[in-house]
């Protein structure tokens, strides 16, 4: 299994003391065992760490006044290959787990209610489950121009599509409208992904079918292993690696580096 060591720095100037709610550790699942990590924070201050309505590890603080970094790193050991499943079924509305039926509604930047023509035109003639799910991941790969840096914020699966163009997350955004809008269950998944260029964090979505998540990346040709999660939610709102308020930071530098582990840690 690969071996994969990540690691994010966030320097911060704050002109106030700042609550913070962070979103920066992994955590172990069927497909990723974190076997070691670090968390610093420069200077000390306390922090309160809970699980949020999905499941994320999230950390709580107040950061002080000047100069403020958090620095984390994890050693993951990740799948051998991506899970893929042509043909895997729809799962009928009725027979879905409770706690993936969330992730069928319109949520901010995912509008699934206005994309319903667009989405049946595109499935049609195409097998309901894993295989529309793959049509519609072909699709933006070879309609929308995935553009690192074409968006500083968060943009709507809406806006993405008018645009012709945007980041992982705008990608990803709309993969998950589409899904939705054909009853198929989809989230925002952000994490590393091990050579990326330009390094930064990334962005992918997931779609229930026959029984379990998958994983889809319509920035990327094929879908390699080698990517932690961090956090999952319906979309780039729920998964933000941090979220200040008030007005009192400025992020003055976010430095993203991974790298592929030989051996496993000793």
């Amino acid at each position: 299994m690969p071996w994969i060591k990540a690691a994010c720095k966030l320097d911060f100037f704050m002109e106030a003391c700042t609550p913070l709610v962070l979103m920066l550790r992994p955590r172990s699942t069927a497909d990723q065992w974190v076997a070691r990590e670090s968390y610093t924070l420069n200077p000390h201050v306390p922090v309160v760490e809970f699980s949020d309505t999905y499941g994320n590890l999230c950390q709580r603080l107040i950061a002080p006044v000047g100069h403020f970094s958090i620095a984390t790193s994890a050693e993951v050991k990740t799948a051998d290959i991506v899970s893929i499943q042509p043909g895997a079924p729809l799962v009928e509305i009725q027979k879905l787990p409770e706690q993936v039926l969330v992730y069928l509604l319109p949520s901010r930047y995912c509008e699934s209610d206005r994309f319903g023509d667009l989405a049946w035109d595109l499935v049609a003639e195409v097998q309901p489950g894993y295989d529309q799910v793959a049509t519609i991941d072909s699709w933006i790969r070879n309609v929308i121009r995935y553009t690192p840096g074409s968006s500083n914020i968060p943009i709507s699966a809406s806006e993405v599509n008018a645009r012709g163009e945007g980041v992982c997350r705008d990608l990803a955004h709309l993969g998950i409208a589409l899904c939705r809008s054909i009853c198929i269950p989809a989230r925002l998944v952000v994490g590393y992904l091990f050579g990326l260029q330009p390094m930064d964090l990334h962005a992918w979505f997931e779609a229930y079918v026959g029984g379990r998540w998958y994983a889809f990346d319509p920035t990327q040709n094929e879908l390699c292993n080698e990517r932690i999660a961090i956090g999952y939610g319906r979309d780039a709102a729920d998964v933000s690696i941090f979220h200040q308020f008030g007005a009192g930071d400025v992020l003055t530098n976010m430095d993203v580096q991974v790298e592929w582990l030989h051996d496993a840690p000793g």
